[in-house]
């Protein structure tokens, strides 16, 4: 028997499809190995920044089943995606299953979509584990992991607990509060826009005056000019213009597309393409390349040939511009370009249909266009005036190439009237629009990405995690599809900027990315490119710790008094962003929020792994601790809060305290059975096995605080007293 190991069970469907009975397939559902979410220990710097991995808990029962099923494989084939985390995938089944990296037996394949042909070709050119992608994305894992953990240790201890930063996030963060500065820095200026209604031999007519006139005096002037005077037409400029096709896409530009043609948020579209791919209908969807392969280039050349005249034929390569691009070498494209349409989930037919119009037509002609402006003017006594000009322009498509396949990208045709330089206009109406200039716009989506890959941050496969991570941090959120910082975010931001410039700057993010693509490429050691990181990191983090905490972030408005004494209120970061506070706290608690209210009830925090709000309430038993909303799908996890603890006084440190209720203190070490620390309705105890051990009798343990070997000191103690109590009992 032989063994393919794919990363999930959906993929592991498709694939069985194009294999031997003599294989199985089976998916080890991702990662089966990660970091200890606990920063201590997690990382052997010492040792040359070796990480300590471990088989979450979740699974355990998976690498147990890939075990079982290995010992009855003659051949193991490592099928996982073909990128740096699909090599680190295959490196880490292969070490918890113990594989032989050096026997013709384990074989690794890729391919870059999953079709019977791209199957059995992978199969015939099967290598080895590629140790340069493996130690690539354990580079970008472990520097994430230090940069995140040890600065945001700093910021929970300088601005406010349950903060974070990361290597990513935190750059893509300033680039949206930079943006927000330029805003609020604005200063709007009057306008006005100035249209004229006019008959061109009995045709409508609607033209706009080239300048924005800032003086309401000359605009007066025109109107009245224009009310009193002839109109004619001044020119009429014609031209012959070419749309070429985009090239079919890549990571970013589905994501971009995604957000504006079907208002996908970025995760979305990938969840999208994700179910695509498995299922065999589109190539690999993590990619930045826009090539597509000769196969590919025939078939679409094939369908055009049935369905169109040859004119619409343009066959051509795009060159990938992006310096960074590697890893999949091919864009993403229908697998079968006949397939027009797919069925089953809503999504991913939506986003089906743009992945195949964009790559059929990035094989078309261009579409012809005639483009044609009309000029008119206003006269004195039959001379112009030195009044500015009035145009309009117009479009029309002579011929369709690409805009044959995918319509919705041409627009709307404007025609205008036949008209001919020095013709008469009548005028019907002319009228004016007061307007302010408006501010740079805020990023959408579909803009912030284009802005991270323009600045080589980050990389494609993970924008959609950093504007979910800044969404679910509450350091942005999402009206519509734009993307709005908030106070905390604000916050963050503003400390980074002034306290850790370099490393949430472009160019040292960008360089970083570009050092992780040299160890991929086997041009950098793992160890040299953590080593220059960490050094100077280190000595950054060690140079902040005496600055003082951010208690106040400056005074309020002058207007604004406090509720409670009258006296001048300044603002302040609280659980929800700023608030304004009595500055004779804590004599004086008087508070409201930046709008006035009164502090409504709201998280008091984010769980640092869970990415999800932290709350206290009450409820019919008492106060609790609550992860996560009240309309999460399933219930969201609650813990109660001990009955010596005012739940006013609840901060972010005790709540992760009370949450790790129940907790895995580990195996026993005679029995091997695991022991679990808990609350039940009759108080705290120790769970061995199925046999329980109440905590009242041991008051000098606390549930939350108690070890493993503490925890097996009170089993053998309760043991002890049963069979004491037995004993009694005959006597």
């Amino acid at each position: 028997m032989k063994l393919a190991i794919v990363e999930s069970p959906s993929k592991a469907k498709t694939i069985k499809k194009y294999l031997g009975d003599d294989y199985e397939v089976e998916a080890s559902v991702g990662h089966v190995r990660d970091l200890p979410k606990s920063a201590k220990g997690a990382i052997d710097i010492e040792a040359g920044f070796v990480p300590n991995y471990e088989i979450p808990e979740k699974k355990k029962k998976v690498v147990e089943k890939l075990k079982k099923m290995y010992k009855k494989a003659d051949e193991v084939i490592l099928a996982t995606d073909p990128d740096r985390e699909g090599e680190a995938i295959a490196w880490h089944v292969s070490e918890v299953l113990g594989l032989d990296y050096d026997s013709p037996s384990v074989k690794r394949i890729t391919f870059n979509e999953i079709t019977k042909e791209a199957v059995q070709a992978a199969l015939k050119s099967a290598r080895k584990i590629d140790t340069d992608l493996r130690h690539a994305q354990e580079a970008r894992r472990v520097l994430d992991r230090i940069f995140g953990y040890d600065l945001s240790e700093l910021i929970w201890k300088k601005v406010r607990y349950g903060l974070s930063a990361g290597r990513v996030q935190s750059p893509a963060l300033r680039i949206i509060m930079e943006r927000e500065r330029e805003i609020r820095a604005f200063d709007p200026e009057d306008y006005w826009v100035i249209s004229a209604d006019l008959l061109a031999d009995k045709n409508d007519l609607t033209v706009v005056c080239v300048d924005e006139p800032r003086d309401e005096t000359l605009v007066k002037k025109i109107l009245k000019a224009g009310k009193a005077h002839d109109w004619i037409v001044a020119d009429v400029e014609e031209s012959n213009r070419k749309r070429n096709p985009r090239p079919p896409f890549k990571t970013s530009t589905l994501q971009r597309a995604g957000s504006t043609r079907l208002n996908f948020s970025p995760s979305r579209t990938m969840r999208a393409a994700q179910i695509l791919y498995e299922a065999g209908h589109i190539t690999y969807m993590r990619t930045d390349s826009t090539t597509l392969s000769s196969n590919a280039q025939k078939q679409i050349i094939s369908f055009l040939s049935d369905k169109y005249d040859k004119k619409y034929q343009n066959p051509q390569q795009y060159k990938t511009k992006d310096k960074s691009a590697q890893e999949a070498h091919e864009a993403i494209r229908p697998t079968v370009i006949t397939e027009q349409t797919v069925g089953g989930d809503k999504d991913a037919k939506q986003l089906y249909d743009l992945i195949w119009k964009r790559a059929v037509a990035s094989q078309m002609a261009p579409a012809k266009l005639k483009r044609t402006k009309i000029i008119a003017h206003i006269l004195d006594d039959g001379k112009k005036t030195s009044l500015p000009d009035f145009t309009v322009t117009g479009t029309r498509t002579i011929f369709d190439g690409w805009f044959a396949v995918h319509p919705g990208a041409r627009g709307d045709d404007v025609e205008l009237p036949d008209v001919s330089k020095g013709d008469m206009l009548e005028l019907q109406d002319i009228s004016s629009e007061a307007k302010e200039t408006q501010p740079p716009n805020r990023y959408t989506e579909a803009g912030l990405i284009k802005e991270l890959e323009d600045r080589g941050i980050g990389r494609p496969s993970t924008y959609a995690t950093i504007i979910d991570t800044l969404e679910n941090r509450r350091y942005i959120n999402k009206e519509g599809r734009t993307l709005y910082p908030t106070d905390t975010g604000d916050v963050v931001s503003t400390f980074l900027e002034e306290h850790f410039e370099k490393y949430v700057s472009d160019t040292f993010t960008a360089e970083l990315e570009d050092k992780l693509d040299h160890i991929a490429a086997g041009k950098a050691k793992y160890e040299k490119i953590l080593t220059d990181f960490y050094g100077p990191f280190e000595k950054q983090l060690a140079s902040k710790e005496d600055i003082d905490k951010i208690t106040t972030l400056g005074p309020a408005p002058n207007d604004e008094k406090c509720p409670e004494c009258e006296s001048d209120m300044v603002i302040k970061l609280g659980r929800a962003g700023k608030f304004l506070s009595c500055s004779k706290f804590p004599d004086c608690e008087g508070a409201r929020t930046m709008e006035g209210e009164s502090l409504a009830d709201t998280p008091i925090g984010v769980h640092p792994d869970e990415n999800k709000n932290i709350y206290v309430k009450s409820g019919p038993y008492g106060p609790y601790i609550q992860l996560g909303e009240d309309d999460d799908k399933g219930k969201p996890k609650r813990v109660s809060i001990p009955d010596d603890q005012d739940p006013k006084d609840v901060d972010m440190e005790q709540a992760l305290k009370y949450l790790e209720i129940p907790r895995n203190l580990g195996e026993h070490p005679e029995t091997g059975e695991k022991i679990i620390a808990s609350i039940g309705p009759y108080g705290p105890y120790v769970k061995h096995g199925k046999k329980f051990q109440s905590l009242k009798k041991f008051e000098q343990y606390n549930v939350y605080e108690i070890t493993l070997d503490e925890a097996v000191e009170v089993i053998a103690e309760g043991k002890k007293t049963k069979k004491k109590n037995k004993k009694k009992k005959k006597e």
